[in-house]
């Protein structure tokens, strides 16, 4: 009957240590951030979501460098971070424009479905500028308007 006992009691313990994580961590940064679909596009300063917002809007923007929009005057050549929680279908792509006024060059499209870029370094415009603190307008397309080699991850 002890054996019984002891078995049992290990048993339980060993299921107890299946319920609860070894190593539970918070969870944060731009996963944290996260709001679901909401129709937006956000930009950080910092990478990983963090610093200062500097915008959050479900519209367009052709300046990040004027006083006008929800991206304004110090914010251009500021985004070391961005994240596409726009709503899916139609225009759900942002492309993001080294140069204000959407010109047709030096892109960067973020599909609705890779949520953030927690780390601008990694990604480049169309004619190869580094993305990292070097966005200066954005606006929503269709995936379609995008070309190979211009999505962001």
């Amino acid at each position: 009957m002890r054996k019984l006992t002891l078995a049992i009691a290990t048993l339980g313990l060993a299921a107890l240590g299946l319920a609860v994580p070894a190593n539970a961590h918070a969870v944060s940064g731009c996963n944290a951030k996260w709001p679901g679909r909401d129709g937006n596009v956000r930009a950080w300063r910092d990478w990983d979501c963090q610093g200062d917002l500097l915008g959050v809007t479900a519209g367009n923007d052709p300046d990040w460098s004027d006083a006008f929009g929800p991206f304004q005057s110090g914010d251009e050549n500021a985004a070391s971070s961005v994240m596409n929680s726009g709503f899916v279908g139609g225009k759900d792509v942002v492309a993001f424009y080294y140069l204000p006024g959407y010109p047709s060059s030096a892109y960067g499209c973020l599909k609705p479905g890779e949520l953030y870029v927690d780390n601008l370094t990694r990604d480049s415009f169309t004619d190869g500028h580094n993305m990292n603190d070097n966005i200066m307008s954005h606006v929503w397309v269709a995936s379609s308007a995008c070309a190979p080699g211009s999505f962001i991850s």
